[in-house]
């Protein structure tokens, strides 16, 4: 019987102190008043004399459990480990329940301006390198495309068909490449410094060579300004 009577208050108040761990600010009176009432009465099954200890005793460790291993403002991090006893209900906190940082906001990517360009070819008669009349539409193009855009520069390649020496043909094609660069430079007033001119001779085929069609599409200029907008 001794050992029942010892056992029981044992137990219960086992049960309340685990049941204030997870009490709030606000339900501290509470629990203290109900560690009193259960202390009385634990008091009163040992003697009537100890109910009055009991009362103030159970009155004070269920108000002192609940101010240690209670958790004040709700963020589910217990007082004695709380740094910050005041977080606002609902706001993330961390394992010594001080807020979160929140992430860095993301930046918004910049998308890289989109490049605009503009080609030219220009093709030859057979041995020639005069820059034909119909061509000058699309040199001139160039010309305005380079206005607009003045940190542009350009180099214009010549080329020739297979028909002839190799030697022959290099220096057909470079005199090709100049015939264009003096029309963007002296006729539509592209700064020569902007503008270089190159020939490949024979080596760069676009078409096949062993016809009349693919030679002619071979014998060309070409050229192309490129610019971010």
């Amino acid at each position: 019987m001794r050992i029942a009577r010892t056992a029981l208050p044992l137990a219960l108040a086992s049960g309340l102190l685990t049941g204030c761990a997870g009490l709030v600010q606000s339900d501290w009176p509470p629990c203290a008043a109900v560690g009193g009432v259960v202390g009385a009465g634990l008091g009163a099954i040992e003697s009537s004399s100890w109910a009055a200890g009991g009362l103030g005793l159970g009155a004070l460790t269920g108000g002192l459990y609940c101010w240690v291993r209670g958790d004040a403002d709700g963020d589910g991090v217990v007082n004695k480990e709380d740094k910050c006893p005041d977080t606002p209900k609902g706001t993330p906190v961390d394992a010594t329940g001080c807020p979160q940082p929140l992430p860095p906001a993301a930046q918004p990517v910049s998308e890289a301006p989109a490049p605009v360009r503009v080609e030219l070819d220009v093709k030859f008669d057979f041995d020639k390198n005069v820059v034909k009349d119909g061509s000058k539409a699309d040199i001139k193009a160039v010309a305005d495309f380079m206005r607009a855009y003045p940190k542009t520069v350009t180099t214009v390649e010549g080329h020739t068909d297979s028909v002839g020496p190799d030697g022959y043909n290099q220096r057909l094609s470079e005199r090709r490449a100049n015939a264009v660069r003096e029309v963007l430079v002296n006729e539509y007033g592209v700064a020569a410094e902007r503008v270089d001119a190159v020939g490949y001779g024979e080596s760069r085929p676009v078409a096949d060579n062993a016809t009349k069609e693919g030679r002619a599409i071979n014998r060309r200029v070409e050229a192309k300004v490129e610019a971010s907008q």
